[in-house]
């Protein structure tokens, strides 16, 4: 970020007029906790006049943008854990900021974040120095070298040692609470009454099955009462046996606020804490091929969404159109011509409009049900290119069904971690742990709860759990793969279980060293500390 600092500077020596110069410029003195700067250069960028629609993105960009900027000085001496851009920030300043509307409903509606001479006066906004004590290095250290591992070998994915240490951080912090956690549950559980049955058991889970989502709502949220706050989802009360146990939502929340603070300028959000568009279904966009050219990170994708598109359409014998109203496609000639198809142009010439068809997940915690997958799209542009993409809308009824399927796989792995594998080191013994850490990743992948993000979220949540469970992954991900495109193309968990264990579990070093790492939230315990270990480096 600095090194672009120096370069943006050179540049808008020449012409201070640029907006992508002064946008860039902005972005990175707000990733690295300077946000005099930042602010200075967001409010620069959007006091231009502007010629094309394109610089106009930008500026609304900017808005945003400096909002999130004041919004994190504001935070800056507070401890991390008050840093909850999806607690506090108004649910239609997200939604507009993740589909890079207008800010002009947002100026009228919602609060705008105090100016930054505020924070100045009553002194939260400090210059955050930082020291590389012996705690903070060994943590660092060990972050950056299990960081590294969520590393894609695809084209388009750049290294990018920032956001290995923060997926290291995350990773590690997220080991040191679910182990807190499982130790919490372990030491209940050999305390409880022995007589409890295995009916008993069922009953217990099926009622916490049935419970409302957690997640539900949230502070600031059009769904919720003015009297909740933003953690209100983090613990689970099992009424039945007097307990609290960590939630999957609070779970993946360690990584998702990780994820925000790391990068500002990826609007990173829960989609259910969006306003009404969570309720139309709003959702993540990935496109294979645009127009005439192929999305250089996931084409690689396509030939295998072709071949999951044509499967679920060869049993549905049907898909939809945009206005989400029935295809027929009985006829014996078009399947065959389906089945033969090998473009986007192959099969939209068959079914004659634009159409989407979703894929499923068949559900381990109801036996039979199948939960809606991704939304395989292709859309015709122009005379000859097309938009093929997956789709991932995040509707209430989905989201309570992904809800329940959440919270049966996380009960699974502490159920198979808590009992008599508690504490273990013994590789063969740990199996159903690390294959009930998969199915969990699977659902997680297929849910796509967050706006972006979904993707590394995934995959540090999966490097914790193995931690917590004395297990850490040592290898790297194979060349030319995405996880989550495995689970994403896969109709059941044991496919994509057993597909990953193949080169993940020959790389998992069982042990216990983790443990004397330093505690991460009381190491860098501000919003301000934080920030300045994903920016300072030792090197």
């Amino acid at each position: 970020y600095r090194n672009a600092i120096k370069d943006l500077s050179m540049g808008l020596s020449i012409d201070s007029a640029n907006i992508e110069c002064l946008y860039l410029r902005a972005s990175c003195y707000h990733a690295i906790g300077l946000y005099k700067e930042a602010v200075k250069d967001y409010d620069s960028a959007l006091d231009l006049e502007l010629d094309s629609m394109e610089k106009f993105v930008l500026q609304c960009l900017a808005f945003y943008q400096k909002e999130i900027a004041l919004y994190t000085a504001s935070k800056i001496n507070s401890e991390f854990c008050w840093f909850d851009i999806d607690g506090d920030i108004d649910p239609l300043f997200k939604e507009y900021w993740c589909k890079r509307l207008h800010p002009k409903n947002v100026c009228e509606k919602v609060y705008r974040q105090p100016p930054l001479k505020e924070s100045l006066k009553k002194g939260k906004q400090r210059k955050q120095e930082f020291t590389f004590t012996k705690q903070r290095t060994t943590l660092l250290q060990a972050a950056d070298s299990i960081g590294r591992n969520i590393q894609y070998h695809c084209p388009g994915f750049l290294h990018n040692k920032r956001q290995h240490r923060m997926a290291g951080l995350a990773a590690i912090e997220i080991a040191q609470k679910v182990s807190k956690a499982w130790r919490a549950l372990q030491a209940e559980w050999r305390n409880s009454t022995k007589g409890t049955t295995k009916s008993g058991k069922r009953l217990r889970r099926r009622e916490k099955l049935n419970s409302i989502s957690l997640n539900r709502g949230g502070a600031g949220c059009s769904t919720s009462s003015s009297s909740e706050t933003s953690t209100s989802y983090s613990l689970i009360d099992d009424r039945s046996t007097g307990r609290s146990m960590m939630s999957w939502n609070h779970l993946y929340s360690l990584a998702v606020k990780w994820r925000q603070i790391s990068e500002p300028c990826d609007p990173v959000v829960w989609i259910n804490k969006l306003s009404e568009e969570f309720n139309t279904g709003f959702g993540s966009h990935t496109p294979l091929v645009l127009g005439q050219a192929k999305v250089v990170r996931y084409y690689p994708n396509f030939q295998r969404t072709l071949t999951v598109a044509k499967a679920v359409i060869k049993e549905k014998k049907s898909v939809y159109n945009k206005e989400d109203k029935i295809i027929d496609l009985y006829e014996q000639q078009k399947l065959q011509e389906i089945m033969a198809a090998e473009s986007c142009s192959d099969l939209y010439r068959v079914v004659g409009q634009d159409f989407w068809l979703a894929t499923w997940c068949n559900s381990t915690a109801l036996e039979g049900k199948r939960l809606e997958g991704t939304r395989i799209t292709v859309v015709k542009m122009g005379e000859i290119g097309y938009d093929c993409a997956i789709r991932t809308p995040c509707t209430p009824a989905r989201w309570d069904d992904f809800d329940v399927e959440m919270t049966s796989a996380w009960e699974a792995l502490c159920d198979a971690y808590c009992g008599e594998n508690y504490g273990s080191t013994d590789f063969d013994v740990l199996e159903t742990v690390r294959d009930a850490v998969l199915r969990m990743t699977y659902y997680w992948y297929n849910f796509m709860p967050l706006s972006r993000g979904t993707a590394v979220v995934g995959f540090i949540v999966l490097l914790g759990l193995l931690l917590a469970a004395n297990m850490e992954y040592t290898g790297s991900i194979p060349k030319g793969l995405q996880v989550d495109w495995e689970a994403i193309l896969e109709f059941d968990p044991s496919s994509f279980v057993d597909s990953v264990k193949r080169w993940l579990y020959p790389s998992l070093k069982v042990g216990t060293s983790w443990k004397n790492y330093p505690d991460v939230t009381s190491t860098f315990e501000t919003t301000g500390s934080v920030v300045a270990a994903l920016s300072t480096y030792s090197d």
